[in-house]
């Protein structure tokens, strides 16, 4: 029979559609293959974390027009939610958009790590290749996942708007009036405190569940409860490394985020590379 190949938005609306389709079909299969040993995972050390950079950096360079276009929906989103913060008059919830936005990280670097597997392979890494991922045997079981983050950045989003408002009451009419409320009065700054707070539990809590699951998923024939479950194990038997992995992520999120968070077209394959290359030191 004679094949066409359609136009790329429609190929990856239909591959994205058919993951859509049996997602709830391997939610159900995820009992049988839950079972499945979980992979063994190794010791990290301090000097892993400038390697993996290292190598991130490395994959970035040969391959860096393909995994920039990937990525540069991910700033993109982070200006248009800006502007609509400032346009409805959402200001306090600004800074916890921008903090809280790095909980989608990894979803948005899933056609990295795509790259860099495809790329240690010796295969084709060009866009079309990398968002090949969608194939992949278990897209459905990360797409999950990724709904999984999409619910705690939402999650979070309204307890910082509870916090506000519990301690600040309405939205000011301006930055400036919203800077003088939160720097220049107690509740202003005990909304600070418990707001990082809370900020920093959630983020360990999305480190510690998609350091390696991510890139688990998209490499071997494991469930999304093994993955999560093998990526708790890294963390728990690595945390001097793993909290470390999380700072660096952070600052690099920060210092391309400075300049109208165009930056992140750079920092997130690196981080993302990176990350691939810390997932394959974990884990046998």
């Amino acid at each position: 029979m004679t094949q066409t190949i359609g136009n790329p938005a429609s190929w990856l609306a239909g591959a994205f559609g058919r993951a859509s389709h049996h997602a709830v079909e391997s939610s159900r299969r995820m009992g049988g293959i839950a079972h499945l040993a979980a992979p063994r995972t190794r010791r990290l050390h301090m000097g892993d974390i400038g390697d993996a950079l290292r190598a991130g950096w490395a994959d970035f360079k040969a391959c860096r027009t393909d995994v920039m276009f990937l990525v540069l929906i991910y700033p993109v989103i982070g200006l248009v939610l800006m502007a609509i913060g400032f346009d409805r008059n959402l200001i306090p919830l600004i800074f916890p958009l921008m903090a809280g936005f790095a909980i989608l990280g990894p979803v948005a670097a899933v056609g990295v790590y795509e790259i860099s597997r495809r790329r240690e392979r010796g295969e084709d890494t060009g866009l079309f290749a990398a968002l090949k991922v969608v194939q992949r045997p278990r897209f459905s079981a990360v797409v999950m996942l990724g709904l999984y983050l999409c619910a705690l950045f939402i999650g979070w989003m309204l307890i910082a708007a509870g916090l506000h408002s519990a301690l600040l009451g309405d939205a000011p009419a301006s930055l400036s009036a919203f800077a003088d409320q939160v720097f220049g009065t107690a509740a202003g700054w005990t909304m600070i405190v418990v707001g990082c707070g809370l900020g920093f539990a959630i983020a360990l809590a999305v480190l510690a569940i998609s350091l390696v699951s991510f890139p688990l998923l998209i490499d071997r024939p494991v469930g999304l409860p093994v993955a999560v479950s093998t990526s708790i194990q890294v963390t728990r038997e690595n945390p001097k490394v793993v909290l470390t992995w999380g700072a660096v992520i952070a600052a690099g999120l920060i210092l391309g985020s400075l300049p109208m968070l165009i930056g992140l077209v750079v920092v997130l394959p690196v981080l993302g590379h990176a990350t691939w290359d810390l997932y394959r030191r974990a884990i046998h």
